[in-house]
């Protein structure tokens, strides 16, 4: 049973793909229907890459639309080898990186952090993204590096692999391991400051 189900999701992404170079091919030829296609197929996960990114809705429609209009100027330049949908997040990324560098983003300095401190402790980054902590997690990601965020965003909303996140980022597969795991150090021990914060006020207040 498990096997069949194996087999048909396999085969489900093999028709999608199909489907994605048709279209591909199509807008090449002039077919803009063809690309509408694609936009109404990858709107959604591009608007939300970003609007992590970006946290901004209005920024992310805007984002999102001028990613799209990059990806079908320079659709020429697509290779086939490549999953389209890795490259449309490539585009995407380096769009809202170019965005948070010209708006000057502040950013808290948690590159101070002791990210390979040695302890026998549970590591923080072991909850720190849990289900139960998601909305904390999606706030806090404004206070990272955008480099961090976007590995973040990548791999835990867009669900990628670590291979199809070097492909998007230019980052070797170590680099980005690398990556994700100061952005999670950096969030869980954010976290845990601003939790033994409240702590604090609390006490207090009684």
């Amino acid at each position: 049973m498990t096997e069949n189900i194996g087999n048909d999701a396999g085969e489900g992404q093999a028709n999608a793909e199909a489907e994605e170079r048709t279209l591909i091919q199509r807008t090449l030829r002039g077919d803009q229907s063809a690309f509408a296609c694609l936009v109404d197929k990858f709107r959604n996960p591009i608007y939300n890459l970003c609007y992590r990114m970006l946290a901004s809705g209005g920024d992310a429609e805007d984002a999102a639309q001028e990613t799209f209009l990059r990806a079908y100027t320079q659709l020429h330049t697509y290779q086939a080898e490549r999953k389209f949908s890795t490259w449309l997040f490539a585009i995407a990324s380096h769009l809202c990186i170019d965005m948070l560098r010209r708006r000057r983003y502040p950013v808290q300095p948690l590159e101070s952090v002791a990210l390979w401190k040695q302890s026998n402790d549970p590591l923080p980054e072991d909850y720190a993204l849990s289900e139960e902590s998601s909305a904390e997690v999606r706030t806090l990601l404004k206070l990272l590096p955008e480099k961090y965020r976007l590995v973040v965003v990548l791999r835990y909303w867009q669900d990628l692999s670590y291979a199809e996140i070097a492909e998007a980022t230019d980052l070797s597969e170590s680099a980005v391991k690398t990556q994700l795991h100061r952005a999670r150090r950096m969030l869980a021990d954010y976290m845990m400051k601003r939790k033994e914060a409240q702590g604090h006020a609390v006490s207090r207040v009684l």
